[in-house]
């Protein structure tokens, strides 16, 4: 399956499922071995990170916690800009190491504002894990420790991220067609 229709847009495989799990794979091994110690809790931003961070939490060895938070800023292929948190955190983060996961970091608002938002409960220290990293794309001035794959500005859909709320499901990742 090379292309795959999607509503009203076509998609072609751009990085297959063995690309992105070596790479999913590399990133929890650095974790691994800068967080030793530590017991982080990764918080892993729904909808379109929950592969990764599944994926990824296979990967780690060392002592941790997951939990989950909503934020949305998408609509169609473009995003709004505006960020509404959904579902917020509930842990205490007094102290503790923070690691986000996020599936794609492209304008890098939504990072910005949970860094935000996370940084008034006195964490130890956040980091920025994602699968995707448009660098290109960047308007604010992000730290993103982790990045699994760097991709140009091409919009993309499967392995979690969605179009319109599809294509969450498939294993490799696709850009569109224009």
């Amino acid at each position: 399956m090379n292309t795959i229709q999607i509503q009203d847009k076509k998609f072609r495989i751009s990085i297959p499922e063995s690309v992105i799990q070596e790479r999913v794979k590399a990133v929890a091994e650095r974790i691994n071995a800068d967080m030793a110690g530590k017991n982080p809790l990764f918080l892993a931003v729904l909808n379109g990170s929950f592969i990764f961070a599944a994926d990824l939490m296979r990967h780690i060895t060392i002592p941790c916690e997951i939990s989950f938070v909503k934020l949305a800023s998408y609509e169609g292929t473009v995003s709004t800009g505006k960020i509404k948190e959904v579902i917020g955190i509930n842990e205490d983060l007094t102290g503790r190491t923070v690691v986000i996961v996020e599936d794609i970091v492209d304008t890098g608002q939504t990072i910005s504002r949970m860094l935000e938002t996370l940084g008034t409960r006195q964490p130890e220290s956040i980091h920025v894990c994602t699968l995707l990293l448009k660098p290109d794309k960047l308007k604010v001035d992000l730290d993103v420790e982790y990045a699994a794959i760097e991709i140009p500005n091409d919009f993309i859909v499967g392995y979690g991220l969605d179009y319109n709320q599809q294509g969450r499901n498939l294993r490799d990742i696709y850009s569109v067609v224009e």
